[in-house]
């Protein structure tokens, strides 16, 4: 198998997946998602990236989809898409990278889809988002639309410091996405779902009995075991969105109640990793390798 991976750097995640290809007798390419071109000349479209062919690669994994303008935003995905309509094999799958980078995308056809997610209020003015803010409770968590591990997450629980807040992001012309904060004592679960089944679940839980649990923000993680509940809802949020593999993340409230917060089509798995004892990446490439069998 010929595979090639597009980062932004040799990261953790990238020498773990370099590591399981080489083990198994595979070629991986590690390239720089910026340097992707495309070139369009005699009726033929070529998506290459550092002058190789992205296209008669066995498969293209699409390890990040980092931050960038519009333009970028835009161009990335054009790429993406135009590689896998001549038949290149994406994991994940364009249409998944693209509903699960933007916040209000997932969150949108999880209820669409009848599982059970935080109220959430998405708005582009700072007035509107201080009506919504009332009308969550006064206690919600802000996020970027784009964004992963935590970061730009911030908890407001006072109207003041809301309307600070919400003015300063109008300067940035950012748009504004309020969900209501559920009480968790501190815990989350994170399932790691690949290939349509659960390949290994953690409980996050803060150090400081805080509301971030996430572990690359300092967060603690010990390998549990899913309810057959929590199984259905984590296969069903990736199914949502056409994932081969993601992190889905679930929020089991003080009351009981369950709400699925958000599903990671680019996962990282190395705080999953540490508490399970999985070889993750290795999972990922035999079933990368069982998928390309004729």
């Amino acid at each position: 198998m010929n595979a090639v991976v597009l980062s932004a750097g040799h990261g953790w995640h990238n020498a773990e997946l370099h590591r399981a290809f080489a083990e198994r007798g595979h070629a991986c390419a590690l390239l720089p998602i910026a340097r992707t071109r495309v070139a369009i000349a005699d009726g033929r479209v070529r998506v290459e990236n550092s002058g190789r062919d992205l296209a008669a690669a066995d498969v293209v994994l699409v390890r990040i989809f980092p931050r960038g303008s519009l333009e970028q935003t835009v161009y990335r995905m054009d790429a993406l898409h135009l590689l896998a309509a001549q038949g290149a094999r994406l994991f994940n799958p364009p249409a998944c990278i693209e509903r699960t980078v933007d916040k209000l995308y997932t969150s949108g056809l999880l209820a669409q889809a009848g599982l059970p997610t935080p109220r959430t209020v998405v708005c582009e003015r700072a007035d509107d988002a201080l009506v919504a803010y009332a009308e969550l409770g006064g206690d919600v968590i802000v996020k970027p639309l784009f964004g992963s591990m935590g970061l730009g997450m911030t908890r407001i629980s006072d109207e003041d410091v809301a309307y600070r807040v919400f003015k300063a992001l109008e300067i940035e012309r950012a748009v504004y996405y309020l969900q209501e904060t559920v009480a968790h004592g501190g815990r989350d679960v994170r399932a790691f779902v690949l290939g349509g089944r659960i390949l290994a679940a953690i409980e996050r839980s803060t150090r400081d009995g805080g509301w971030r649990t996430n572990v690359a923000r300092g967060g603690q993680a010990r390998a549990i075991s899913l309810t057959s509940q929590q199984i259905d809802m984590c296969l069903r949020a990736a199914r949502v969105v056409g994932a081969e593999y993601a992190g889905v993340d679930l929020l089991c409230g003080l009351d009981g109640a369950q709400h699925v917060i958000e599903v990671n089509g680019i996962p990282g798995w190395q705080g999953l990793q540490a508490a399970t004892g999985l070889d993750v990446a290795g999972h990922i490439v035999d079933h990368l390798a069982q998928c390309a069998l004729p």
